[in-house]
């Protein structure tokens, strides 16, 4: 039989408290967290209560930490980035705070040397079909339609 180890009220907020300081949490993460440690449902609202009033949870910070790691690392457009926000239920608020955050020469600029690097990967001779796989690389990475057949249209006439 497998045993669970338990936690005190105090020892679960220290445990948290690392864990939000380690890296930017949503609050969906910290209550799952502590939903895996077997916390009652007390007890989790009094730690993620005492995270946030201490500021080791920030659902703005989050946002907009996430929003700038995954667009700089990860060259996510503005669509991937409020899907994933929102399945991390995230408020409307701190998404549109975070998007706010791109630049938008960044933005423009990333899509357009990502567009150029994708027509050179894709190795196929129909324009139309490689515009078609282009495309679909960029929207499955959330970058909107109408920007994406813009610059498709610019590279590939």
């Amino acid at each position: 039989m497998q045993t669970h180890k338990t936690y005190s009220v105090e020892e679960a907020k220290r445990k948290l408290e690392s864990y939000c300081a380690y890296q930017e949490r949503c609050h969906k993460e910290v209550r799952q967290k502590l939903e895996n440690m077997r916390m009652i449902p007390e007890a989790i609202d009094n730690i993620m209560v005492h995270l946030i009033q201490h500021n080791f949870l920030n659902e703005e910070r989050f946002a907009k930490a996430f929003v700038s790691g995954k667009f700089r690392i990860k060259k996510w457009g503005k669509n991937r980035l409020l899907r994933e926000l929102k399945f991390r239920e995230i408020s409307k608020y701190s998404i549109d705070a975070a998007l706010k955050e791109i630049d938008l020469d960044d933005y423009y600029k990333t899509l357009d040397e990502l567009v150029q690097k994708r027509i050179e990967q894709v190795k196929e001779k129909d324009k139309y079909k490689k515009k078609k796989k282009v495309a679909d690389y960029l929207l499955y990475r959330g970058w909107e339609s109408h920007l994406v057949y813009d610059k498709l249209n610019e590279y590939l006439n």
